[in-house]
């Protein structure tokens, strides 16, 4: 999970209270979430939803309430559904989500998990860590199994790319020209614009030569 700032006003449309996700509405949350599912971090979902990060159950306050809704893909709502209504908020400025919660991304492809684990016993981050692991890793239905490995392999190929930045850097042979691209490029991979940056930035959290360079730019935005 990402942090972001909601930063865009309230779209005009949310005051007729007729609809939750209009146009209007999904384009400011496209901005404000990066075209990104707030959960899964995957970018531009083929089904994208306009979600309520608390259930409104039927208050119309909670339902055309801007600062309640939010941008997941369709996959991620479906097993949020109302089970879920005090997790990490990443809109929340006095809240690191990335580091509230460890994502370990997969060393191959098909994997037949990824490790998500929370760094607080508190409610909120126990609860965001267990939807986190059902998001990655739910098997209880075939289509659930199906879908959660093609996400595995969409979060293997993110750090795929990043193992090879990072032998770029670390190659004895690399000119100091490579290195320095290799770090550029590790900066747009954490930044959290891009796909499954939590599991790129906790690579960079957990080393020690790499980490003191990119600290500054973990979960910084280019806004």
């Amino acid at each position: 999970m990402f942090n972001t700032i909601r930063t865009r006003e309230a779209p005009s449309s949310l005051s007729r209270r007729q609809k939750y996700n209009s146009k209007d509405v999904l384009d400011e949350l496209c901005k404000v979430f990066f075209k990104k599912c707030y959960i899964c971090e995957t970018k531009e979902p083929l089904d994208i939803n306009v979600e309520h990060f608390s259930s409104h159950n039927g208050d119309l306050n909670k339902k055309f309430d801007w600062e309640n809704l939010y941008l997941s893909c369709a996959r991620c709502n479906n097993i949020k559904l109302q089970g879920y209504n005090n997790l990490l908020d990443c809109c929340d400025t006095n809240t690191d989500v990335l580091r509230a919660i460890k994502h370990k991304p997969p060393t191959t492809p098909y994997a037949k998990r990824l490790e998500i684990e929370p760094q607080l016993v508190d409610e909120s981050t126990l609860a965001t860590a267990e939807l986190l692991n059902k998001v990655y890793n739910s098997d209880h239905t075939d289509t659930k199994m199906v879908t959660a490995v093609a996400l595995r392999k969409e979060v293997f190929k993110q750090f795929n790319i990043f193992l090879e930045l990072q032998c770029e850097y670390f190659d004895e042979t690399s000119l100091e020209v490579e290195k320095e691209n290799a770090i550029e490029r590790m900066k747009l991979l954490i930044m959290p614009s891009s796909k499954y940056s939590a599991f790129i930035s906790w690579c960079i959290i957990e080393d020690t030569v790499l980490y003191p360079i990119l600290e500054p730019y973990i979960g910084l935005s280019e806004e």
